[in-house]
């Protein structure tokens, strides 16, 4: 009978020993953020709806930071680790993927598009969102579509794939524009609202919340043959595989629960600060398909036949 107790403080013993070893057996990003108590998300300041300051408070909101914060739950629970902290760092589009590279932030969720080439220099998660590349002008203007643009100003943000597009037409079509790249959207809408240029290029629904800050959003319109379709995604360090696994979990997590669809309309069918603009902007049959399957293939950003 003595044997019964024995077995059962040997079981005791061993589960005592394996919780220490799990914890021993993580690695890269989920070890750093276990170590050290905090996760450090990366965020843009002017990426509306997708991230962006709209107050005095300095903290992010969007629909990004949601998926953010989605993934601060999933690791929450996979750790152990309730009160969990999170620490935010601003990116930019010329910053993000270094500050992701060398460790400062851990995962940045904002309006990345994941193509190969980016692919080559950091992991993404499964898409967050799908976009087109078009333009932004005045709805009164002559600046219609691309073929418009022959000899003006033209804007855009530096360090995106709209920047490469925008630079590859002018040369291969030798349309003679004058490409601006500013430093971030909010930037690039000033030098557009200020008739510094004709037309701002970029993704779609960054065009649509730069409307929601304008001065007269209603003078404004996105059009324009869309120059690619592009798939954002959220970045973490390349090379792990248990770390982008939890991020790419929870975001599915966050999917099937239909948070996801909560904050679309928040953010994309509902008034939005800082101006309280609705965007106006249904949710594309591309993304309910993304959001239904999942995945994290990059972005193809041929044009797409006329």
């Amino acid at each position: 009978m003595r044997i019964v107790p024995q077995l059962l403080s040997a079981a005791i013993a061993a589960a005592l020993i394996s919780t220490p070893v799990f914890a021993a057996e993580l690695t890269g990003t989920l070890k750093k953020i276990k170590e050290s108590g905090t996760i450090t998300l990366g965020h843009r300041d002017s990426s509306i709806p997708f991230s962006y300051i709209a107050d005095a408070s300095g903290k992010p909101v969007g629909y990004s930071h949601d998926v953010q914060l989605a993934i601060v739950e999933g690791l929450k629970k996979q750790l152990d680790m309730p009160d969990l902290k999170v620490k935010y760092n601003l990116v930019t589009s010329q910053t993000r993927i270094p500050l992701v590279q060398n460790g400062t932030v851990d995962v940045e969720c904002g309006s990345t598009t994941n193509n190969a080439e980016r692919g080559q220099q950091v992991d993404f998660s499964v898409g967050i969102f799908e976009v087109g590349t078009r333009l932004l002008s005045k709805k009164d203007s002559a600046f219609k579509d691309f073929d418009d643009l022959k000899g003006k100003n033209v804007v855009t943000t530096a360090g995106t794939t709209s920047e490469r597009i925008l630079k590859s037409m002018n040369a291969d079509k030798q349309m003679g524009m004058n490409v601006i790249s500013a430093k971030d959207h909010g930037e690039a809408f000033n030098m557009l609202e200020s008739g510094r240029a004709v037309a701002f290029m970029m993704d779609d629904a960054l065009l649509a919340g730069e409307m929601a800050k304008a001065k007269q959003p209603a003078i404004w319109a996105v059009t324009g043959t869309p120059q690619s379709f592009e798939i954002y995604g959220c970045m973490m360090r390349k090379g792990d595989p248990d770390f982008k696994k939890a991020v790419d979990d929870a975001i599915v997590a966050y999917y099937k629960s239909g948070d996801v669809n909560k904050s679309y309309t928040k953010w994309f069918e509902s008034p939005i600060p800082p101006k309280g603009l609705n965007l106006q902007f249904p949710m594309s049959d591309k993304l309910k398909a993304l959001i239904e399957n999942p995945n994290d293939k990059p972005a193809a950003e041929e044009k797409p036949a006329a």
